[in-house]
């Protein structure tokens, strides 16, 4: 039984860092990046009066299915997003061996296996719609409904201030991130050394900061929606940066956060190109 657990635990090992999964999970890291530049620029048309569309995941991925080859474009996103989750899947079980703190280990293991929810659903979505099967509501109302569902269960208010405490703390992380450059610990070789690693931490740094952003207003839709026992004041990441757009100053800071996510994209081919199998 140890022998096979033993030669179990080498295969996994040696799928992780094989040639073929880490070229797979750069596809991934690529179509990760391009559905960021998508919710960049839909935010920008937002935020100036351009019409725009739905700035989620779920309508980026239908904006890029209205491109031309754009059904084959999205189910090589599909294609590199589901090798991606595997890879987060695998770093989860088997990543982090050289970690001496038992604590660390744990929680950046489950850091990678919460990526690989994130890769999946994005990997699923784009499969659907590749399909024809990605249905016409936005990702805001299927949201809300869910608000309303969670609302009308016991303690129903508790549950969605939950959900917006999560998501808010995954905002943090995302802009501490940013702030701090641990993003560069997913990064090897020249990564962050000479004039093309300087750029590379400055798309970084402004890219998780602005998604941070980003996330946080979705975090705080949920809370709303608990204090104030109405669905409809939750919502996703479309219904964000329209409130973010109705503020003082709304287009201004809509841009902002919409260049951060464009930056984001930009740091995800990067990412592709010097990613590290740890």
């Amino acid at each position: 039984m140890n022998d096979a657990a033993s030669r179990g635990n080498q295969a996994g090992r040696q799928a992780r860092h094989s040639t073929t999964m880490r070229a797979a999970a750069r596809i991934g890291l690529v179509a990760y990046g391009v559905v960021h530049l998508v919710i960049g620029v839909i935010a920008l048309q937002i935020a100036w009066g351009g019409g725009g569309g739905d700035a989620s995941t779920s309508g980026a991925l239908k904006t890029i299915a209205q491109q031309p080859l754009g059904d084959t474009m999205l189910w090589v996103c599909a294609f590199g997003l589901a090798a991606l989750t595997v890879w987060q899947l695998l770093t989860a079980i088997w990543g982090f061996q050289t970690e001496q703190d038992d604590l660390a280990r744990t929680r950046k293991r489950l850091s990678a296996a919460g990526r690989a929810v994130i890769y999946g659903v994005l990997a699923y979505s784009a499969a659907r719609i590749a399909g024809g099967s990605g249905g016409s509501g936005s990702s805001d109302s299927k949201e809300e409904g869910l608000t309303a569902s969670l609302l009308a269960a016991p303690a129903g208010r508790i549950l969605v201030a939950g959900v917006g405490v999560a998501i808010l703390a995954v905002a943090v992380s995302q802009i501490v991130r940013g702030l701090t450059e641990k993003f560069t610990h997913d990064l090897q070789g020249p990564a962050t050394s000479g004039s093309s690693g300087s750029t590379i931490l400055i798309l970084g740094k402004i890219g998780y900061v602005g998604k941070g952003i980003a996330v946080g207003i979705v975090g705080i839709l949920f809370g709303w929606a608990a204090i104030s026992y109405d669905p409809e004041k939750a919502g996703g990441l479309d219904d964000a940066l329209q409130t973010l757009r109705d503020q003082p100053y709304g287009p201004y800071l809509l841009t902002l956060v919409a260049i951060g996510l464009g930056a984001f994209g930009l740091f995800c081919f990067a990412w592709a190109r010097y990613v590290k199998s740890r």
